[in-house]
């Protein structure tokens, strides 16, 4: 009775394959797939662990004030990117009245650490004040500045986007 090691054996001298390159390819294979497994694991948690966070910004303009605003965003947008500052996007209400005054966008930063040092690089930068000041003739005002909603969020571990 033949075991499966020596059945692999005949097939080997039988079809004149050398066993060493046989069995070279097989360890090959092996290990190949042992290295992408470890891979998509370490990925996997990584992402799980991660610092990453997202910072959501609400510009609430004086009335019909949103185009004109989003006007200078659409420029503001290359300085951002070219400080870090990763904007997932840009968005304008709709259909809802009590949002029709409104600007928004999502920004995703490595950790919390990243993205002050981010902002501080672009409100730094001598371009940047021109469009501070563009911008601020659009924004409503409050007693404490500009009406402008800004949180930094972690996402859940459910989220889809981390």
């Amino acid at each position: 009775m033949r075991t499966s090691e020596g059945t692999a054996a005949v097939a080997i001298g039988r079809r004149g394959v050398n066993k060493w390159v046989f069995l070279g390819t097989a360890v090959l294979g092996f290990a190949a797939g042992s290295l992408l497994t470890v891979r998509l694991m370490e990925l996997h948690r990584v992402r799980a662990d991660s610092n990453r966070v997202f910072e959501l910004m609400v510009y609430h303009t004086m009335p019909g004030k949103v185009p004109a605003l989003e006007a200078v965003f659409r420029d503001v947008a290359k300085l951002q990117a070219k400080y870090g500052i990763d904007v997932v996007g840009y968005w304008v209400p709709n259909d809802d009245p009590a949002w029709e005054n409104t600007f928004i966008y999502l920004v995703a930063q490595p950790t919390l650490e990243q993205a002050k040092k981010n902002w501080a690089a672009m409100h730094a930068d001598p371009t940047f004040p021109q469009y501070r000041k563009e911008a601020a003739q659009f924004i409503e005002k409050t007693e404490n500045g500009y009406n402008v909603d800004e949180v930094y969020m972690r996402p859940t571990d459910f989220s889809a986007l981390r």
